[in-house]
């Protein structure tokens, strides 16, 4: 049974209209436009970032890992092209106090088996110390490879919060692409998912009909654009969004061996 657009008794206040299949899909068809010339404009700017110069440096500067000492080479593991995400960090904070954007992106890329296939290598790099980086690794059961570029320069340390691309030939080694920011959420596939929703990522900058949940305000430090910027990224162990002593990035409450009894000490700061 198809119902009308303008009937009282199947329209729903504060929402879009209830429409039969056929004017939806007009509607979805004239969407499908908009979303293909985007996707053509994302080629062109893809095609772009291959097209930028490139900046050449030292890459016998030496990181560290588990093995100690390495040589930024190292990080390519025999591949020509390499992608870091440079992780933030918070000296002496718990494990919970960490970031909570940074630690929902290390979640994302956990497995880098299909940049491997495609002859691209992946690690994470951070400035802290390697003895508390190793502890937050082990934590969280993180198999990709970390370093700590704690006093190294950029492009292998500096800013962190970004994801940087590289490229080898034989022992040359070039900085080719950085995004930080809202350019980082290539790496976490749930917010494109998000996207395609009813409610879509429930934040307060996002443009909504009239009447749709609004994001929640949970008191975070962090946004600026009405409700937080990504609130659901720490949570207490129900999945409740929090920013107090019960709270952790969401991750956590997902790794191996988390239980819901855990002691969460005190709070770090968050990005």
């Amino acid at each position: 049974m198809t119902t009308a657009p303008d009937d009282p008794t199947t329209t729903l206040p504060g929402r879009p209209p209830i429409v039969d299949l056929a004017t939806w899909q007009a509607a979805r068809d004239e969407l499908l436009v908009r979303e293909k010339a985007h996707t053509r404009e994302g080629d062109a700017i893809a095609a772009a970032r291959r097209w930028l110069p490139m900046v050449e440096f030292d890459g016998t500067v030496e990181v560290v890992g588990p093995d100690g000492p390495v040589p930024f080479l190292d990080l390519f593991q025999g591949r020509d092209e390499l992608m870091v995400y440079k992780h933030m960090w918070y000296d002496g904070a718990p494990h919970q106090g960490q970031c909570e954007g940074c630690t929902t992106t290390a979640w994302q890329l956990k497995d880098a088996v299909y940049l491997n296939a495609r002859g691209v290598s992946f690690a994470i790099v951070t400035t802290g110390r390697w003895d508390e980086v190793a502890s937050f690794v082990d934590f969280m059961g993180y198999t990709q490879p970390w370093y700590s570029v704690r006093d190294v320069d950029a492009p292998v340390g500096g800013d962190m919060g970004y994801l940087t691309c590289f490229l080898r030939d034989g022992d040359r080694v070039f900085l080719t692409y950085s995004t930080t920011g809202r350019g980082n959420e290539t790496a976490s596939g749930f917010l494109g998912l998000l996207d395609m929703t009813p409610y879509g990522r429930r934040e307060a900058w996002e443009d909504d009909p009239e009447g749709w949940p609004e994001a929640p305000e949970v008191g975070a430090p962090v946004g600026g654009h009405g409700a937080p910027i990504c609130w659901y990224w720490r949570t207490d162990a129900d999945g409740n969004a929090a920013w107090g002593p019960t709270s952790r990035p969401a991750a956590q409450w997902t790794r191996p061996g988390a239980t819901r009894a855990e002691t969460l000490g005190r709070q770090g700061p968050h990005c």
